[in-house]
């Protein structure tokens, strides 16, 4: 450039240059850096920060963060979040005011992420519209509405026995590998024509059975309204201990808007034992089990988030479907006993059953929802009548004949409607049941439509119920679906109907 035409940029550039460095602030600041003292498991003990906060987020040299788990004289007990291979004795540490926080907004739906936001299925960054604290307070009693409205879950155990209400929490227990998980997705796959959106939380689940998840959702319901938070067994404990939290937060966001939203947490029994190895690597006192004595208020202040919203607060609701495995099937343990007492209800898992090939391998005598029928839908209420105490009465009624003692006829006919109540509550896994198909298996089994079917039949029944429904059921559906009480004349229909299908399909030769 010319010596002159430099000149004039120079001078053009200098006024310029002046207004932006007055600008700047140059005074004096003071800003506290703390020290790394040790490091190990995942829990770092840091000097200095005399102002941080409990729960604060920290930043650590080459990028690591944390968050203050505990306050003491000898030092601040840190959990990180990240891998802590790069951090060493002596890095620096800042504190940053803040609280973990994790985004929110329709932009995750059909994600698949970290608590911490960070994607984890190849798709992109995740854009959000905006980043909540993962932990926030219950809504208040006020701020409550009843739980009267229903979610449907596709599975007929639970629709005719333990209805689930949106704003419910439903409590899911039984030992490993008892159909826990399978239930869970069966109830997401049921949201595909609804209007509630899922959030699955996996807190220290094998890759291969969150996968699973993941591919029955993307298969067989709809994945576009589904978002998924992965904390596996490999990262880090902090990692562990914050998903169901952040997962909470990201339903609260569809929540506070008004709409329905459904959280499975899978499992808190991981998680607690997470909040076990964090309180022992951080000296906290040890309770029962080894546990903290807050592991119960953990639990408490987690679930607690969800509710139904009363109307000046948008109408919205957040349903909670939290996991624990017991062993052995002892349900006095102390972590089952804590959930159990905060949750609406529990949904109980017999190995007994689920190895006998009753799935789902509920256990009828020990589930209960607190919730009860109110959440119904009246026609599912009429159609379900007395299907639970029946079944009770038959389960007392095989428990002893096995003794051998004769029979009568009135108690053979108990037994044979029980055997096939039994068989009709035994579902495929990923197909759930439209409410019109549960209402009609259940006045199938109420109008003793299927005492003369072999119970090796039973099943079947419901598949042809679907395609009876989708090709020459039509009306009745619609009916079915109104909502209201079906009429007496419907209800002779419909069973005049179903006899006709099951003496159509026995003379054709077919189940």
């Amino acid at each position: 450039m010319p010596m002159p035409a430099l000149r004039d940029s120079l001078a053009r550039w200098r006024p310029r240059a002046a207004k932006s460095l007055a600008q700047v602030d140059l005074g004096p600041r003071i800003e506290t850096i703390g020290r790394v003292k040790s490091v190990a498991d995942g829990v770092a003990i840091l000097s200095g920060l005399p102002d941080v906060r409990l729960n604060e987020l920290l930043l650590l040299d080459g990028g690591s963060i944390g968050y203050a788990l505990s306050l003491e004289p000898g030092g601040i007990a840190c959990v990180l979040v990240d891998k802590q291979s790069s951090i060493g004795t002596g890095a620096e540490v800042r504190g940053t005011g803040q609280v973990m926080r994790v985004p929110v907004g329709p932009e995750l739906l059909g994600r698949v992420i970290d608590p911490l936001g960070r994607p984890l299925d190849g798709a992109g960054p995740v854009v959000a519209e905006r980043y909540d604290p993962v932990e926030r307070a219950a809504p208040e009693i006020v701020d409550r509405d009843l739980v009267t409205q229903p979610v449907h879950t596709g599975v007929l155990a639970v629709d005719a026995l333990f209805a689930l209400g949106r704003g419910q929490r439903e409590l899911l227990i039984g030992d490993r590998a008892t159909g826990k998980t399978t239930l869970a997705t069966d109830v997401m796959i049921s949201q595909k024509d609804g209007d509630v959106v899922c959030i699955y939380v996996a807190v220290g689940q094998k890759s291969s059975s969150t996968t699973r998840v993941i591919d029955a959702v993307k298969t067989y319901g709809a994945p576009e309204r589904t978002i998924v938070v992965v904390a596996g067994p490999a990262d880090a404990p902090g990692l562990q201990w914050l998903a169901p939290f952040a997962g909470m937060s990201i339903a609260e966001y569809f929540r506070d808007r008004g709409q329905h939203a459904l959280i499975v947490i899978d499992d808190l029994s991981k998680h607690a034992a997470t909040h076990r190895e964090l309180a022992l690597l951080t000296h906290q006192p040890p309770g029962r089990e080894a546990y903290p004595g807050d592991v119960f208020y953990v639990h408490a202040r987690l679930l607690e988030r969800a509710a139904k919203l009363s109307a000046e607060r948008g109408g919205g609701s957040l349903t909670a479907l939290p996991i624990a495995e017991t062993e052995a099937g002892n349900l006095s343990a102390y972590i089952p006993t804590n959930l159990i007492s905060i949750t609406d209800g529990q949904i109980v898992f017999d190995t007994r059953l689920f190895h006998a090939g009753h799935k789902p391998a509920i256990d009828t005598s020990v589930s209960v929802s607190r919730v009860g029928g109110k959440t119904q839908a009246p026609v599912l209420r009429q159609a379900t009548g007395s299907l639970r105490l029946d079944y009770a009465q038959f389960l007392e009624l095989e428990a002893f004949t096995r003794f051998g003692t004769a029979i009568d006829p009135r108690v053979q006919a108990q037994i044979t409607r029980g055997e096939r109540i039994r068989s009709a509550l035994s579902q495929a896994q990923y197909a759930p049941f439209s409410a019109a198909q549960e209402i009609v298996l259940l006045l199938a089994l109420h109008a003793g439509v299927l005492d003369g079917v072999s119970i090796a039949q039973v099943g079947e029944f419901s598949n042809t119920v679907r395609d009876w429904l989708r090709q020459g059921g039509a009306e009745l559906a619609q009916a079915v679906n109104s909502g209201a009480e079906l009429s007496p004349e419907l209800r002779q229909e419909i069973v005049a109907r179903l006899s006709a299908l099951v003496t159509g399909a026995a003379a054709a030769g077919q189940p």
